[in-house]
């Protein structure tokens, strides 16, 4: 019998959908809706954010390269795009990089993961 969290089954596409829609919420919400925050924790958020992108895409059974190319896509455009007038926010370098850092983070945690797995077998 298949275990519920083996990758690329039902529970990790949806885990990796629900990912996505709560970082559309959290990245184009708008100014009022984001609550303050103490220094830093904004660039927390945006990194495990994106950590959890990468696990939860790489658990669907998205390919790595791909992945990770488009979770910097991403970042960036959700960067520019907060420096609109569409969402009114501060697009930051910054938070480019904490977001691209938490890909990295969450690639590097799944590869880990897998290497267990596959020694434990």
């Amino acid at each position: 019998m298949a275990s519920p969290l083996q990758p690329h089954g039902a529970l990790s596409r949806g885990a990796f959908a629900v990912a996505v829609l709560i970082s559309l919420a959290v990245l184009f919400a708008p100014p009022s809706d984001v609550p303050p925050s103490p220094y830093g924790i904004d660039k927390l958020v945006h990194g495990l954010l994106f950590a959890v992108l990468a696990l939860t895409g790489r658990w669907a059974g998205v390919g790595r390269g791909g992945l990770a190319g488009l979770l910097v896509l991403y970042a960036a455009v959700s960067e520019i795009i907060q420096s609109t007038d569409l969402v009114n926010r501060n697009g930051s370098v910054a938070d480019l990089v904490a977001d691209v850092t938490g890909v990295l983070v969450g690639l590097l945690v799944w590869e880990r993961s897998v290497r267990r797995r596959r020694a434990s077998v």
